[in-house]
């Protein structure tokens, strides 16, 4: 019978309330919102439900399409389709060949609309093919306000998100390591024109220079979208991510809201300074007890003065024999104000040997 056979509670202090608040942040945007990558908790909102153009922060579901469908040392042809593109651009030459992963550092970095026309034809056939990749994942993700048209942003009456959604599609992105590699990444190199020289790509996210704990994500631009931010930020393993679109003041409201974040949440590494080790009964073994204690790391991220987190362990009263070393054997289940937020499995750390029992009787015997 599954029981729980041994409970520690470990009690955490409310900690210091929020400095500032919410109410008291004056964004410029005509929507915004701020998550929290963990739980996925929006921390402020402004308009986030609105459906808004995005400009260039298209290219954070560009990319994430082809990291997930193409493979990144693959060599793309330049044709004369992918050259030429309105707007921001790298200028690529008629039959010069690029690896993937290039265009993607142009398109994330330099915002290159040449480079997404690139990947588009490349991965999906026709900006029209792509662009139904792209809302095929947006479909994957559950997300209902959320429609693109093409590539890169240019503006178009049928391609919108919301801040809320635009902010689900950058936390999913986030979690990809090569996407938060690219985004974080301040200047890079590649090549030109098959080997005429080379291309040096900079950041225009100004916050990975100025913002402390800054990582990413796209900035964007144009005269109908305004100006279009998503950013990301991480201090002491709280993650969060932040969106304005139509922010005449993108970069301060970013730095508000973010520090808001930072402000409101913490991480609480739950296994760092507890030991849970307990010693369970054994059944027909060669010992009636032994030790088994949890395995693995765990964090979480919770509001500042929503802190109260007790640990319960289950497990079998009784484990039969044999049990090896590694064996999981129960779990450690963490909550917070009773709420279930993480386990742990527990494993064995001694051996316990079954004793058979009728070769045990005959050497009794005949002793």
């Amino acid at each position: 019978m599954h029981k729980k056979i041994y409970v520690l509670l470990l009690l955490f202090a409310s900690l210091l309330m929020l400095s500032f608040s919410a109410n008291a942040l004056d964004i410029s945007a005509k929507g915004a919102v701020l998550l929290e990558m963990q739980s996925g908790d929006v921390v402020y909102g402004k308009n986030a439900d609105a459906r808004l153009p995005m400009a260039s922060t298209t290219k954070i579901m560009t990319a994430i399409v082809v990291i997930e469908n193409a493979e990144l040392d693959d060599t793309v042809v330049i044709e004369p389709c992918m050259t030429n593109v309105e707007g921001s651009s790298i200028y690529l030459h008629e039959g010069e060949c690029l690896k993937i992963s290039d265009l993607l550092y142009a398109l994330l970095l330099e915002s290159a609309n040449d480079a997404s026309v690139a990947l588009a034809y490349t991965v999906g056939g026709s900006i029209e093919g792509f662009a139904q990749m792209m809302n095929d994942k947006a479909a994957e993700l559950g997300l209902s306000n959320t429609h693109f048209t093409n590539p890169h942003g240019l503006d178009d009456c049928e391609h919108y998100t919301t801040p809320y959604e635009l902010g689900l599609i950058s936390v999913y992105a986030m979690k990809n390591p090569v996407f938060a590699e690219i985004v974080s990444t301040y200047k890079k190199e590649i090549p030109l024109n098959n080997g005429e020289g080379s291309r040096v790509l900079v950041n225009h996210n100004k916050l990975l220079r100025s913002y402390d704990g800054a990582i990413g994500i796209k900035t964007g631009f144009t005269k109908k979208c305004g100006r279009c931010l998503v950013s990301c930020a991480e201090r002491d393993g709280v993650m969060l991510v932040c969106v304005t679109l139509n922010a005449p003041n993108d970069w301060n409201d970013h730095k508000n809201m973010l520090d808001l974040g930072f402000n409101k949440y913490t991480s609480i590494n739950l296994t760092e300074n507890y030991d849970y080790t307990v010693r369970l009964n054994s059944i027909g073994g060669n010992k009636e007890s032994f030790l088994a204690k949890s395995d693995g790391k765990l964090s979480i991220t919770l509001e500042k003065n929503n802190v109260n987190i007790s640990a319960v362990f289950e497990a079998n009263r009784l484990i039969s024999a044999p049990v090896s070393v590694g064996d999981v054997v129960g779990r450690i289940v963490f909550y917070n104000n009773g709420t279930e937020i993480g386990s742990l499995p527990v494993k064995a750390i001694e051996n316990v040997k079954a004793i058979n029992y009728k070769k045990s009787f005959f050497e009794r015997l005949f002793k």
